[in-house]
């Protein structure tokens, strides 16, 4: 009996320091190899793109910095984006998405909604509150909440954006020589809604200005390009969005079904924002919607933000080769629908990391896009439509 209980209780210590094992390390394992910045010389900088770089607002639509275990004021080893390479970058603006929901198996071409879901092992592993295991909604407000703690550590660094106002005194700022962030709280889906339209009130509230409709499944708002139906809103579809286009908000149609983003452009008059894509002409893979769709967004004033990673550019994803995409997205939709969506963070793999941007700037002028586009791209863009659905105070 002696030797039956030793064993149990050494099974029991083995067992706890597993758990306590996956605690520690499990987090940072798992994000060194979900965002990776493959190794690289220095991509070439001249005076001149430097010059222009430092002298322009430059924004990010999507990264989804705040589902990792990091510290996002200290410069990171892996990882894509924190604020010391956001300002090394001279980023001005920076969307940070709300990841909450993830299915196994995960892929471009189709998901179920019943899928083992990635988020509720991650929230366990990297010690989350318990409130967020079994919650969407607890998940969103707790990121919100991440980011708040930053500000509050570090208000010199960054401003969490709610109104016109908070963001034209950040701006002001930085025309004085401060390197602030304008952050930006966004969802990446909103199935944290819970089918619950008064849950857009409690993320209102949390400071999330940005919210996309779907992720990489079918939801309750309707079908996911890359979800098992991929159809078009639901009448709950239907409601987000009227309420979203009443208030101070932006709406994402990434990760939607084509239907939807249809069926959206024909609902609402609002600037819509596709946040992190690639251009179907110049790549013709499934998580580009077609350039007619675009091409309809950017003619009700909206903007497609170009990603980095090698899925959206067909592996030619170095700044050389986004500047090719983006002058490609320029003759397709114009100049003033062009953006940046760079989807940093996203468990994806890129050849550079936002600390690098002034080598985009660069590799922009090389490849024959004028000054004004160049500068329309980086931010102006994105500063236009954020200053055209912010609320005034």
């Amino acid at each position: 009996m002696r030797i039956l209980m030793r064993l149990i209780k050494s099974i029991l210590v083995l067992a706890v320091l597993g758990v306590v094992a996956f605690w520690v390390f499990a987090p940072s394992l798992v994000e060194s190899r979900k965002n990776v910045v493959a190794d690289h010389a220095p991509y070439p900088v001249t005076d001149a793109a430097r010059a222009l770089h430092d002298d322009m607002i430059v924004g990010d639509w999507h990264a989804d910095s705040l589902l990792w275990k990091r510290d996002l004021l200290t410069r990171g080893t892996r990882g894509q984006v924190d604020f010391p390479r956001l300002v090394e970058g001279g980023v001005a603006m920076q969307v940070f998405t709300a990841v909450t929901k993830s299915p196994a198996g995960l892929n471009y071409d189709n998901n179920s909604a019943e899928a083992f879901d990635n988020i509720t092992l991650l929230a366990f592993g990297q010690l989350w509150p318990l409130r967020t295991w079994n919650s969407i909604l607890e998940r969103a407000l707790y990121q919100s909440e991440k980011l708040h703690g930053f500000q509050s550590a570090a208000p010199e660094v960054l401003k969490i954006i709610r109104t016109r106002a908070d963001l034209e005194t950040v701006l002001k700022e930085r025309a004085a020589g401060s390197t602030k962030i304008a952050a930006f709280l966004g969802t990446e889906g909103a199935h944290p809604l819970e089918g619950d339209i008064a849950n857009l009130d409690r993320l209102y509230g949390a400071g999330y200005r940005l919210i996309s409709l779907q992720h990489f499944f079918d939801n309750r708002l309707g079908g996911s390009l890359h979800g098992s139906k991929g159809g078009g809103l639901t009448d709950f579809g239907r409601l987000v969005v009227g309420e979203i286009a009443a208030r101070n908000m932006v709406l994402d149609v990434s990760h939607s079904s084509q239907q939807v983003v249809r069926e959206v452009l024909d609902s609402v008059s609002i600037p819509l924002v596709l946040s992190h894509t690639g251009l179907h002409s110049h790549c013709e893979v499934k998580r580009n919607i077609p350039d007619e769709l675009m091409q309809k967004i950017a003619a009700g004033g909206g903007v497609i933000g170009i990603g980095y990673w090698g899925e959206v550019a067909c592996n030619d994803d170095s700044p050389a080769g986004i500047a090719r995409m983006i002058k490609a997205a320029i003759a397709a939709v114009g100049e003033d629908a062009v953006s940046l969506g760079s989807d940093f963070d996203g468990s994806v793999a890129t050849k550079f990391d936002t600390s690098e941007l002034p080598a985009l700037t660069n590799a922009l002028l090389a490849a024959g896009v004028s000054e004004i586009q160049i500068r329309k791209v980086m931010g102006g863009n994105m500063l236009r439509v954020w200053r055209a659905r912010l609320g005034p105070e």
